[in-house]
């Protein structure tokens, strides 16, 4: 299967089992105000804090799987964004239009505030950072500590947010983690085990300057410095730089990743590495303050 099409049928399939979740056998309340079609209705979902604007297309695709598999009407509800994503706004924006039928746009309430809450907030934490690192080489990453199912979303309100993706997932990169190693051996030796079975590009995780050496040796595409201060940081990229220069080679890209937060992470880049990465960005983005108006 095409990796894009992939992609949106994890999608499809998180936002039919949210709607699932929420509406269950039917919408109780609506069902008993709204026994009928015919009443339209018009709202926005609009910005109670300041923040950056991710999940437009999403709840408007939530809407159209809502519409069809509930009220047998995939085009019962429209849903226009009033910015574009990635575009930062002030608390009491107008971020979307919604229009339409009111039994639809009342029963998705919820499950669209939940979804559009959580990846403006992922997108206004990642803007954070990048704010932070501005002026330096260095990207901001995301990691794979996101929320269960909802790995896909996360990852596109990060890159909304101005950061960057990591791996999806398990399956599109080699990344040889301290665990890997303790039970397999040596960091170049696994470097070479992995290029030997796979064409994929290929990590490995080191946490002093002697892994790091041992791994330079097997040329790795990328080399995750883990929880090293800014000072170690430093000696890191030096060695990279000294030992491409002798040896020549590809120079692996080096990425900070253990510890990082926003009072860290200015300095971090400053070490000179070429990615960082965040768990954060993700795993305690909260929720910001949306709420929907209807006019």
């Amino acid at each position: 299967m095409d990796r894009n099409v992939w992609c949106q049928s994890l999608v499809d399939r998180l936002l039919d089992l949210a709607l699932d979740e929420d509406i269950g056998p039917g919408d109780a309340t609506t069902a008993a105000l709204f026994p009928g079609a015919g009443r339209e209705a018009k709202g926005f979902f609009t910005a109670r804090d300041p923040g950056v604007l991710a999940g437009g297309e999403v709840v408007s695709r939530l809407y159209s799987r809502l519409s069809a598999r509930y009220y047998d009407d995939s085009g019962a509800v429209r849903v226009k964004a009033l910015l574009a994503d990635g575009t930062a706004f002030t608390a009491g924006t107008r971020l979307l239009e919604i229009s339409g039928d009111a039994r639809v746009i009342l029963t998705g309430e919820r499950t669209a505030l939940n979804l559009l809450q959580r990846l403006c907030a992922v997108a206004s934490r990642t803007r954070t950072y990048v704010d932070r690192v501005r002026g330096t080489r260095a990207v901001i990453l995301d990691t794979r500590k996101t929320l269960p199912g909802h790995r896909i979303l996360d990852k596109l309100a990060v890159v909304a947010g101005g950061g960057s993706n990591h791996r999806l997932g398990l399956y599109d990169m080699i990344l040889i983690k301290d665990n890997h190693l303790a039970a397999f051996g040596g960091a170049a030796a696994a470097i070479r085990a992995a290029r030997q079975a796979s064409t994929l590009p290929v990590m490995v995780e080191v946490d002093n300057l002697e892994q790091l050496a041992d791994a330079l040796t097997a040329q790795p595409d990328y080399v995750l410095l883990d929880n090293m201060t800014p000072e170690r940081l430093a000696e890191a990229v030096a060695l990279t730089d000294a030992r491409v220069r002798e040896k020549g080679g590809k120079r692996p890209a080096l990425e900070a990743s253990g510890g990082v937060n926003l009072d860290t992470v200015a300095q971090v880049a400053k070490s000179g590495v070429d990615r960082i990465s965040v768990g954060a960005l993700t795993h305690a983005a909260g929720s910001l303050d949306i709420g929907l108006d209807f006019s």
